[in-house]
């Protein structure tokens, strides 16, 4: 089932937006919080607090730039062609759509990071479970898989996902 170029020109600026988004709230960080203390939002529950992370989530694979290039473009390739070719318009994939463009969203406001940079500015805190620090992006990526972990797991039926997979 092909796509409407209405339905794709909505997405794009769904993705469009959520990628603004990110930037916007990595610029404010950059200019509100680099080289100053964090701002304390919740005492002991969140901060907004300035990291330039060189490695992945949760820190792993420090200065790994070209492995991450390399990944970010497979895995936004990957995206591109499900939501694309593979995962149909209709009312009951509309979920498997949207987070088809948050993951997409994600990968593209971190590589657009990692491309201009070489690091990911984080500013997120939870220090209540003294979480990573993390941004939007990472917000966009962590829940969308959540998500897509339980859609696959308890909302689609094998037969749903024959023709995706």
């Amino acid at each position: 089932m092909k796509k409407s170029s209405a339905f794709i020109i909505l997405s794009l600026v769904c993705a469009a937006f959520l990628i603004a988004a990110d930037r916007v709230t990595k610029s404010a960080a950059v200019q509100y919080l680099k080289d100053r203390e964090p701002i304390v939002l919740l005492k002991g529950v969140l901060e907004l607090k300035y990291l330039e992370n060189h490695g992945a989530a949760f820190g792993v694979l420090q200065n790994k730039q070209t492995l991450f290039f390399i990944l970010t473009i497979i895995v936004l390739g990957l995206l591109f062609y499900f939501f694309l070719f593979r995962i149909p318009q209709g009312a009951k994939y509309l979920p498997l759509n949207i987070l088809c463009i948050l993951l997409f969203s994600g990968a593209i406001g971190n590589f657009i990071d990692r491309i201009t940079q070489s690091y990911v500015v984080d500013f997120i805190y939870f220090s209540l479970i003294d979480f990573p620090i993390f941004n939007v992006a990472d917000c966009y990526v962590s829940v969308s898989a959540v998500l897509l972990f339980v859609l696959l797991l308890f909302c689609y039926k094998e037969e749903d996902l024959k023709g995706i997979l």
